[in-house]
């Protein structure tokens, strides 16, 4: 006896579901090798952990010898004041990327990264959106115009994690991020415009409408916050497969390429994790946790990654007397 139309589709939906199944919590991706290892770098971050930030730099293009670097840059830091622009640390990293023949991801807009995520300076805070939004694209336009003809950039990313919505940011507006990636492509026709999106907690098509690339985050091991002072620490039940059947389907629909953009590598804790101690923060990244992060990477069949956390590591080796995961980079882009 056949089977009935009925039941054929339901043995069609059911072995689809156990092939989602396996990949987003069992299974992995055919490995890429080799895979392109970078790092995120951010100013403020370096000064929050009470480091020089020059010599953190150097360190991560000399001694860390990292040739891939995704620059978190500030709106409230570069234009203070409004109409007046303060390039001179920005000019300083770009130059040192040159010298060093380093390839740059360069991060423009208001939510950059870091901490409370969205940058935007006092004196556009009272603003309205439109005039915000107004004010925004004349930075934009002014960041790309200056650094458009560095050999070092080799790709813009607009804004970070723009349509996720975490942090402390006026508004989340995919119409005004189109607008922005638009702006960087008139100025800069050459270079991709990547847009970031949450690699856990989205599906990526929204940030694939719109930039030229998709970048998507990657943690395993974060503080889930409840309410008040609770909450509690939580592991990332997705396996790597996840990642694997998201980029397909990204370049399926819109034949685009997925690469990921921030892997953690630094803790998450229930406050800033300088002012924990270190006990604590190794309850979320450690060097078990690093290498366990590696391999990870490997199984999703991503072909390139930048690490979140490099700052921290430089911090473990110099004030704390930790080189383990510093050196345990080393390897990774010296080979």
């Amino acid at each position: 006896m056949g089977l009935s139309k009925t039941n054929i589709l339901l043995l069609i939906v059911f072995l689809v579901a156990v092939f989602l199944a396996y990949f987003f919590f069992i299974g992995n991706a055919p490995k890429q090798q080799p895979i392109t290892w970078g790092v995120d770098f951010s100013q403020m971050q370096a000064e929050s952990l009470k480091l020089d930030w020059k010599k953190t730099y150097l360190a991560i293009l000399e001694d860390l010898g990292a040739g891939n670097v995704k620059l978190h840059t500030q709106w409230d830091w570069v234009e203070g004041k409004r109409g007046e622009y303060y390039f001179d640390d920005i000019d300083w990293q770009m130059r040192q990327a040159e010298i060093h023949n380093a390839k740059i991801i360069y991060v423009v807009g208001m939510k950059t990264g870091r901490w409370p995520e969205c940058h935007v300076p006092t004196w556009a805070a009272s603003l309205s959106k439109q005039a915000q939004q107004d004010a925004l694209l004349a930075y934009i336009k002014k960041v790309v115009a200056r650094y458009k003809n560095s050999g070092s950039i080799i790709a813009w990313q607009a804004e970070n994690e723009p349509l996720f919505q975490f942090g402390q940011c006026p508004w989340y507006d995919k119409g005004f991020l189109t607008k922005e990636v638009a702006l960087i492509k008139s100025l800069d026709p050459v270079r991709p415009v990547i847009v970031s999106d949450s690699g856990e907690q989205s599906l990526w098509l929204s940030a694939a409408q719109i930039g030229d690339m998709v970048g998507v985050t990657t943690y395993r091991k974060a503080w889930f916050h409840l309410f008040g002072d609770y909450g509690f620490y939580v592991t990332s039940p997705f396996a790597p497969g996840s990642y694997w059947i998201k980029s397909q389907l990204v370049n399926w629909l819109f034949h685009k390429k997925v690469i990921g953009v921030e892997l953690q590598a630094e803790p998450w804790t229930f406050k800033p994790f300088y002012d924990v101690p270190v006990a604590e923060q190794e309850k979320t990244m450690n060097l078990n946790q690093f290498k366990a992060n590696i391999t990870y990477a490997k199984n999703t069949g991503l072909d390139t990654f930048y690490w979140w956390g490099a700052e921290w590591w430089y911090w473990l080796k110099e004030k704390q007397g930790m080189p383990e995961i510093w050196n345990e980079a080393k390897k990774l882009f010296s080979n």
